[in-house]
C-alpha cells in the first residue's frame, strides 16, 4: 500500500505505541497528547503536533484512542467526510456509563449479572446489610478510575461494606455513581473483534487480561499487567453476546476495536463491561499477533474495503513492565524514583512496545506519570512456549526498580480446560 498520512488524537497518551508501529511501516505519522503532563511520551519516535484540529486536511486517517467524548468528535469529523477510526456518544457512553452499558445488553436479549446503581454511599452499605452477599463495587461515569474497582470476597459482605466506608470518607467527591454488582464464580475471558461501520471483521480475539498487581491475582487491581490472547473464528460467547450489537454498531456507523468482558461458568455467560475502544495494552499484543500490516489493515477498515485479516497462530501474551509509584498516584515517588531513568537492553530484544517513553540521542527514557514504561510480547504455537518466551526477552531488558508479574499466561491451563469442556470455545 502506498504511503498515507496518519494523525492519531490522544487524551492521556495511550496510542503512541500503535503510532509508532505505523510510522516502521512507512506511513506518515502525526501525534496530539492533549493531558500536557503526558505530552513528552513518544517524543523521539515520533512526530507531535500541539494543534491536532490544523493537521486534519493534511490526514488521510484520523484515529482517535479513547472514549471520554472522544466519540462525538470523531463523529462530527465522520460527518464532514474525514476517515476515522473511532466511537460515537452511544459507543462512549456503552463504557462510560456502566448501568447503559447494561441496560443494552439487556435490550439486545443478552443475560446480564443482578446490580443495583447508588449515589450515596450509606444507602449502598445499607443494602449490603439487609442483603448479605459477594459483590462488585463498579464506579461509573466518565471519572471511572479502574483502580478503584473492588472485588468482594466475603459471603456476608463485610468487606464490600468496609470499602464503601472508606470510599464514603475519601473519595465521595471523586465517586458521584457507582454499581453493586453480584459476585458471579467463573472464568473471567473476553471477546473483541474490529469493525468497519457496518460488520464485524474476523478474526475476532479471545484474551484473558491479568489485573492484579502480584503474581496469583493478589494485591491492588491496576487495570491491567499482562494478557494471554489469541485469535478465532466466532465461537459461543461471542455470537451470544457481541454479535447481537451488530446491527446497532452499523446504525452507529461504529469504526474500530470493541471488546466485551464475560464471566462464564457451566450456567452461562454474563457480560461484565464493554472496551469500546482499543484497550491498552491489549492493542499493542494484537499487533504483535498480526502478519497483515497494522497501518494497512487500519486504512482499509475505514474504508470498507474487503480485508484478508492474516494473523498468527497460536498464542500471544503481553506482560507490562512497570515502575514505582504504579499502580498508585505520587508524584513525589515517581519523580525521585522513575522519571527520566534509562532503560537499558542487554542485547537487541524483539516483541518491545513502548507506553510511557521518550527517545533522546537514541536512548529510551521514561517519561509521562504513572509508571508504566514497556509491553514486552512473546508469540508461540502452545502456551508454555510463549511463555517461554515473553519472560527470556524480559531478562534482556533492566531498568531500576522495574516491576512484573512473573505468571502471565499460566491461569490458560485450569481456565482452558474449563472453557472447553463448556463449549464456549468452540468455532460456530
Amino acid at each position: 500500500m502506498e504511503p498515507k498520512n496518519f494523525l492519531f488524537i490522544s487524551l492521556e497518551g495511550l496510542i503512541g505505541d500503535i503510532a509508532w508501529q505505523v510510522k516502521k511501516e512507512g506511513h506518515n505519522v502525526k501525534y496530539y497528547i492533549k493531558n500536557p503532563e503526558e505530552k513528552e511520551i513518544t517524543n523521539g519516535f515520533v512526530e507531535k503536533v500541539d494543534d491536532w484540529k490544523l493537521e486534519v486536511d493534511w490526514a488521510d486517517l484520523i484515529i482517535f484512542d479513547d472514549v471520554s467524548g472522544q466519540g462525538t468528535i470523531a463523529q462530527e469529523l465522520r460527518k464532514k467526510g474525514k476517515l476515522v477510526i473511532g466511537g460515537t456518544s452511544y459507543t462512549d457512553k456503552l463504557e462510560d456509563d456502566r448501568t447503559f452499558g447494561q441496560e443494552e445488553l439487556r435490550r439486545h436479549g443478552i443475560n446480564i449479572i443482578p446490580y443495583k446503581e447508588f449515589t450515596n454511599f450509606d444507602e449502598a452499605i445499607e443494602y449490603v446489610k439487609l442483603n448479605p452477599a459477594r459483590y462488585v463495587i463498579k464506579p461509573s461515569g466518565t471519572q471511572i478510575v479502574k483502580g478503584l474497582l473492588f472485588v468482594g470476597e466475603e459471603d456476608d459482605g463485610r468487606d464490600i461494606i468496609q470499602v464503601l466506608g472508606d470510599y464514603k470518607r475519601s473519595l465521595s467527591k471523586k465517586i458521584k455513581v457507582f454499581q453493586l454488582q453480584k459476585r458471579i464464580p467463573g472464568v473471567e475471558v473476553a471477546v473483541g473483534a474490529f469493525f468497519n461501520g457496518r460488520k464485524f471483521i474476523f478474526p475476532l480475539n479471545v484474551n484473558f487480561e491479568h489485573k492484579k498487581l502480584f503474581p496469583g491475582e493478589l494485591g491492588p487491581p491496576t487495570g491491567e499487567m499482562g494478557t494471554l490472547m489469541f485469535w478465532s473464528k466466532p465461537n459461543k460467547i461471542f455470537n451470544q453476546t457481541l454479535k447481537k450489537l451488530e446491527g446497532t454498531l452499523a446504525t452507529e456507523g461504529y469504526v474500530g476495536y470493541i471488546d466485551l468482558n464475560c464471566i462464564v461458568n457451566s450456567l452461562g455467560i454474563y457480560p461484565l463491561e464493554f472496551t469500546a475502544r482499543f484497550g491498552y495494552p491489549t492493542i499493542s499484543i494484537q499487533q504483535e499477533g498480526m502478519i497483515t500490516p497494522i497501518g494497512e489493515f487500519f486504512y482499509k477498515l475505514v474504508n470498507e474495503e474487503d480485508i484478508n485479516f492474516k494473523v498468527k497462530s497460536g498464542f500471544q501474551i503481553g506482560v507490562r513492565i512497570v515502575l514505582p509509584p504504579f499502580p498508585f498516584n505520587d508524584k513525589k515517588t515517581f519523580d525521585i524514583r522513575s522519571k527520566d531513568t534509562l532503560i537499558f537492553f542487554k542485547k537487541p530484544v524483539e516483541g518491545v512496545h513502548i507506553e510511557d517513553v521518550k527517545m533522546v540521542d537514541d536512548q529510551w527514557i521514561v517519561t509521562g506519570t504513572s509508571g508504566i514504561v514497556l509491553i514486552v510480547c512473546g508469540t508461540g504455537q502452545s502456551v508454555k512456549q510463549t511463555i517461554e518466551q515473553v519472560y527470556s526477552r524480559i531478562k534482556q531488558i533492566k531498568i531500576p526498580y522495574m516491576y512484573y508479574r512473573d505468571d502471565i499466561g499460566e491461569r490458560w491451563f485450569e481456565d482452558s480446560d474449563k472453557l472447553h469442556n463448556w463449549g464456549y470455545l468452540r468455532e460456530i
